[in-house]
């Protein structure tokens, strides 16, 4: 006897009008289910084709089923991978899926899909049918576009900005060499070498240095480094270096000299945009065997003496004022000997503020400023040294510092040789 149930319901009832519905259920799924379905036999005919793929086309059923294959519903380059790919891979493994593809609708229009298919054999395992399953990529088809043309753009775009950045790289290199000599003379008697270390690419930057001939056999030189960096310091530092040169013409006396530019600097730069510079500049003239130089600085780090006895010290010039800071600033000079063996070398304090980093190639393992004694150090642990000598072994302590060293650097070395022919450009 059934059972009753909910208002005296038999269970068996029940039970069949569920299954009525399920019977519903799965053909109403199989007809308008989210993806589409069809079934082909083994010699590619269409047996079956849901209302949801035959929406998508545009066709009615009486149009493809018994009459159409699947490779017909694809297009010209769509039918040749079926044949030559697609087709060979699903009769040799029995499934294969996510397979892209463009089927064309009844109305020409191109339909981007993905495909899955799966083999259906026999008890003998000949195959019955070939069951398929289609989803519309229209919107990965169109996610993936957008990321094609993002990727072109973001290309575009990196080879415009590496064309900028070698454009800008090449503009201050060339901006660079124009504030620097482009050799130092031949100076009789004497070996002179210099280096320029940039710090970055893609800035100018406010070190500078020269050497050049003045009346009665003398030779001026000087060395400094320009406040700040870019386009306002390369200005600052093309008018330091000519108005350097002029007043040297007519100033024998190196304090004059730096007045002169302190006052040029000062006039052209104390206003909103104030500029300052930090320099030494000297005065060769021979003197039997070696030169003296007559040096005034304009609060620059001190030059460093090299003797040729194998000592270091540095050469002080007291009172030195930074240059363009006030209108009258006082400077005093000193005069040094250098003889056969000595080495005088200037320099701009990216050498002696470089970071030095624990473990690094410096030569320290401790981290914090190289400072000055570990320059002074390093130049006695040179001595006696020549001017080539001293900036080599310049240039591998500059590259050993990596990235601490954050600011340009120059340097400037002058020698007396010890017996040997003088006179090489570096």
């Amino acid at each position: 006897m059934d059972r009753p149930r909910r208002g005296g319901e038999p269970a068996d009832s029940e039970h069949a009008r569920i299954s009525s519905l399920l019977e519903d259920s799965a053909e109403d799924l199989y007809e308008n289910a989210p993806c589409g379905y069809l079934s082909t036999l083994p010699d590619g005919r269409i047996a079956k084709i849901n209302r949801t793929l035959l929406d998508w086309l545009g066709y009615r059923r009486e149009d493809l089923v018994g009459r159409r294959s699947f490779a017909d519903l694809l297009t010209v380059g769509g039918r040749l991978y079926h044949e030559t790919h697609f087709a060979p891979l699903l009769r040799m493994q029995g499934e294969i899926g996510g397979i892209a593809l463009e089927l064309r609708a009844a109305d020409g229009t191109r339909l981007p899909v993905m495909v899955t298919s799966t083999v259906k054999t026999g008890h003998d395992g000949e195959p019955q049918l070939i069951r398929t399953t289609v989803f519309d990529a229209r919107d990965r088809r169109a996610y993936e576009q957008e990321l094609l043309r993002a990727r072109r753009e973001a290309e575009q775009a990196r080879a415009e900005t590496d064309l900028e950045r070698r454009r800008l790289h090449q503009l201050v290199a060339t901006l660079q060499r124009t504030l620097l000599p482009p050799a130092l003379p031949v100076v009789p008697g004497l070996d002179v070498a210099a280096h320029y270390h940039i710090a970055s690419i893609d800035q100018v930057g406010g070190d500078f240095y020269d050497l050049f001939p003045l009346p009665g056999g003398r030779w001026g030189f000087f060395l400094g480094d320009v406040c700040g960096k870019g386009a306002g310091a390369a200005t600052a530092t093309s008018l330091i270096r000519y108005t350097l040169r002029a007043a040297a013409q007519y100033d024998t006396d190196p304090r004059d000299v730096l007045s002169t530019l302190n006052a040029a600097v000062h006039a052209q730069y104390h206003g909103d945009g104030p500029r300052f510079c930090t320099v030494i500049y000297g005065v060769l003239e021979r003197r039997g065997d070696g030169f003296t130089a007559t040096l005034a600085s304009g609060g620059h780090p001190a030059a460093l003496l090299i003797g040729g006895d194998g000592s270091a010290r540095y050469q002080y010039s007291p009172d030195g004022m930074l240059v363009g800071i006030m209108d009258d600033a006082p400077f005093t000079a000193t005069t040094i000997a250098l003889r056969p063996g000595d080495t005088l070398v200037l320099y701009t304090d990216g050498l002696t503020e470089a970071q030095i980093i624990a473990g690094g190639d410096s030569g320290d393992a401790s981290e914090g400023r190289y400072g000055d004694q570990a320059l002074l150090d390093f130049a006695a642990s040179l001595a006696p040294t020549t001017a080539a000598e001293f900036v080599a072994a310049a240039i591998e302590l500059l590259a050993g510092f990596g990235d601490g060293l954050d600011d340009d650097t120059a340097i400037l070395a002058l020698s007396v040789p010890s017996g040997q022919a003088a006179g090489a450009v570096r």
